[in-house]
């Protein structure tokens, strides 16, 4: 960025190049992978990253500073579309995949996959029903491997307050997913599923 702020128009290139990725996958994550306007938001993300050129400052870790765009997006986006309707992390999407999908490839058969399946379901859906700011600190911290003190930067807040957050988050995941545990460990021991 500081190359690109210098006169260096190749830099920017090489920004969308290394981030355009990560960008997507952080605005599927938030957004679910049914929603159809990612990839113009990955646009508009890079756009507002053209517009603060000259306003840019090396405060925090470029990628801190992107994902704080990107996360104000998503979360101007979700509220306009909840008057739409909520978008949900368990939808499909045209291609039959998911947001957050975990590739199951050593399922032994079809049943397996099933209760795979449902189980990715579960988690999903308990993820989705957290408050948004647990929810946002614990996709930060689980899927895009920040720590805690960038996720503080991104979403403006302190270490300790995202630490609290997760540890709420993961609370409430672990009582909303209790049954299925239960379910699960049942299952095993009577050999059913």
């Amino acid at each position: 960025m500081l190359r690109w702020q210098g006169g260096d128009d190749s830099a920017f290139t090489e920004i969308v190049d290394l981030y355009s990725g990560q960008v997507f996958a952080l605005l599927t994550r938030f957004l679910g992978r049914s929603h159809p306007g990612r990839e113009d938001m990955v646009q508009d993300v890079f756009l507002r990253v053209l517009k603060s050129r000259d306003r840019y400052e090396p405060s925090a870790k470029f990628s801190t500073w992107l994902y704080s765009i990107a996360l104000r997006m998503s979360i101007n986006e979700t509220e306009r579309s909840y008057g739409r309707g909520a978008v949900s992390l368990d939808e499909r999407g045209p291609d039959g995949g998911r947001a957050m999908d975990p590739e199951d490839v050593d399922a032994a058969n079809p049943e397996d996959s099933m209760a795979a399946g449902d189980r990715v379901r579960a988690v999903r859906s308990a993820i989705a029903e957290l408050p948004e700011s647990q929810r946002v600190a614990l996709v930060l911290s689980r899927y895009h491997g920040l720590p805690y003190a960038e996720i503080a930067d991104v979403v403006g807040s302190s270490e300790k307050a995202i630490k609290s957050l997760i540890h709420r988050a993961r609370e409430t995941l672990r009582e909303t997913l209790r049954p299925l545990v239960q379910l699960e460990l049942q299952s095993g021991e009577d050999g059913t599923r």
